[in-house]
């Protein structure tokens, strides 16, 4: 069975750093490792070939090729999902679709003209696609109706499909699954409440795997909470170290984690010396009745300001999440969160609306409570130009207005440059680099492709730009009080190429959205004196 691969478009969002990528000659952030874990999960003998439409489009030949079309995604991609349906279709040839966009919405409008729906975890669902297709059958939907694969089993992903080249970081995956529950996180509802976790072999086995193949850039483990089995966590990170140690270091990593990441110093040292260099945080908001009603607890067992600065003492990087529009929000929550972003010196801050995504808590909730405002076959996913999809408890212009704003001041040039060389100055020093055996100790020569990206925001931060003065001042800084993260602060200066560009996107979709809006009626009683309770 000759089977095409193809990874929906992606549209312009936080993450998609196209000007970043431009600067290095690369066209996609990460690739679509779910995608390949499917692959390596269908029988071996089937011919496979793999297209992402971030990269590049699909030939003709490749159309002509197939004798099967699978397709996944996330909400955010339904779009160009439905599109490339229909095109395989309208060449005769059966469509299987899958991922969190089918398996939330299996009976989205998108998804009609596919022939299969394999829903939830592949480890279950696909060996009964591969029957009804060994049986003849044109037509299925295989569920795993609530249970939950044990991913010990899982196989290497078939990571030489992907054009290697064109992706600036690779990925893995080590658990799935978070012990939390967020009302608006729909991680617990597609993998559960129960984190489970490859063995440190299989881990060890994949990164060997594209060591194999010749990747040595950086590696994200895309668990949405790596530290959700903390026991697993902490038997895998001895052996990735050693790994590491044998192989020279050739990976840097980060991953995902929650906030309880800096009550662990042991953790935390064990993860920096694995070359953990950032980690992604779901710190949400600073309010801390806000963070109750949306019962994430764990954020408010302990000050946000010193978690954020103990995480980065070990020489890792805080990346951060943040939401406006939460129920009972007071005004001002968007300066809010700039002021504490300002104050902690996070560099990336993703910040966006509040979505209430199918199936979550939220989601019930407020389908209860008639506040709903999109079914679930419309819903966008989480994306920073969506509005709320929801009546939320104050006007919606203010919250939006808020949003744009705070966007806009986290990513002003200055402002953001003042923000990073403030961070770096506080930031530990990288502690896997002791561990590097002298004999295996690389050239410390740049390339021309990252000497030209250097040169290149030298030129617009630098000189071209009224940044210039600022630039230099705190490049300097940084070289004289903290050196050794001087590579990693320009890197991350050179990440608000992408920012600058994507606060016009934002303003301008929000406001475009805002502008189409009917006016808004008064908000009823119960709305408008709704208090800041745990839901």
């Amino acid at each position: 069975m000759r089977t095409l691969f193809v990874y929906p478009e992606f549209p312009k969002t936080f993450w998609s750093y196209e000007k970043i990528l431009e600067l290095v000659n690369r066209k996609v952030l990460l690739p679509p490792l779910g995608m390949v874990t499917v692959a390596a999960l269908l029988p071996q003998h089937w011919p496979m070939k793999l297209v992402d439409r971030n990269v590049r489009e699909v030939s003709e030949a490749e159309w002509d090729w197939a004798e099967l079309v699978v397709i996944s995604g996330m909400i955010v991609q339904k779009r160009d999902m439905a599109a490339q349906i229909a095109k395989a279709k309208a060449r005769g040839l059966p469509v299987a679709v899958g991922g969190p966009f089918a398996s939330s919405t299996p009976e989205a409008p998108e998804l009609d003209l596919a022939d299969y729906k394999v829903l939830d975890e592949g480890e279950i669902t696909l060996p009964q696609f591969v029957e009804a297709i060994e049986r003849g059958e044109p037509a299925g939907r295989f569920s795993a109706n609530g249970e939950k694969p044990d991913v010990t089993s899982t196989p290497i992903p078939r990571f030489d499909l992907l054009q290697l080249d064109a992706y600036d970081s690779m990925s893995v995956q080590f658990s799935r699954g978070c012990p939390f529950q967020c009302e608006f996180c729909d991680i617990i509802v597609l993998y559960g409440r129960k984190p489970r976790t490859k063995t440190p072999e299989q881990l060890i086995a994949e990164l060997q795997s594209l060591y194999d193949l010749g990747w040595r850039r950086s590696i994200f483990l895309v668990d949405d909470n790596f530290i959700g089995n903390k026991r697993n966590a902490k038997l895998l990170l001895p052996a990735l170290k050693q790994w590491q140690i044998e192989h020279g270091y050739p990976f840097s990593l980060s991953t995902e984690a929650s906030v309880d990441l800096a009550a662990d110093e042991e953790l935390m040292a064990m993860m920096a010396e694995c070359r953990f260099d950032s980690v992604f945080l779901g710190i949400e908001t600073p309010d801390e009745a806000s963070l109750e009603t949306a019962k994430k607890l764990q954020n408010t067992r302990s000050s946000l300001d010193e978690s954020v600065d103990r995480i980065t003492s070990y020489g890792i990087r805080v990346m951060a999440g943040f939401i406006i529009g939460f129920d009972g929000e007071k005004s001002g929550a968007g300066s809010r969160i700039v002021e504490f972003v300002s104050r902690t010196g996070i560099p990336a801050a993703m910040m966006g609306m509040l979505q209430a995504l199918p199936n979550t808590g939220l989601w019930h909730r407020l389908e209860k409570e008639g506040r709903l405002i999109e079914n679930k076959a419309a819903a966008k996913g989480v994306n920073q130009t969506n509005l709320l999809n929801f009546v939320p408890t104050r006007p919606i212009r203010d919250i939006a207005n808020e949003y744009v704003d705070a966007f806009c001041q986290l990513y002003e040039p200055h402002a953001y440059i003042d923000r990073v060389c403030s961070y770096y100055l506080k930031m530990g020093k990288p502690r896997w680099q002791q561990f590097v055996p002298a004999n295996l100790k690389k050239s410390s020569l740049p390339t021309w492709t990252d000497l030209r990206a250097l040169l290149i925001v030298i030129w617009r931060q630098g000189i071209k730009r009224d940044t210039r003065w600022r630039f230099w001042r705190s490049l300097l800084k940084v070289a004289l009080g903290n050196p050794a993260v001087l590579e990693q602060f320009l890197v991350t200066l050179a990440h608000n190429e992408h920012f600058l560009e994507y606060r016009g996107v934002v303003t301008r979709e929000i406001q475009d959205q805002l502008a189409a809006l009917p006016p808004e009626p008064p908000q009823t009683p119960q709305l408008a004196n709704r208090e800041l309770q745990p839901a």
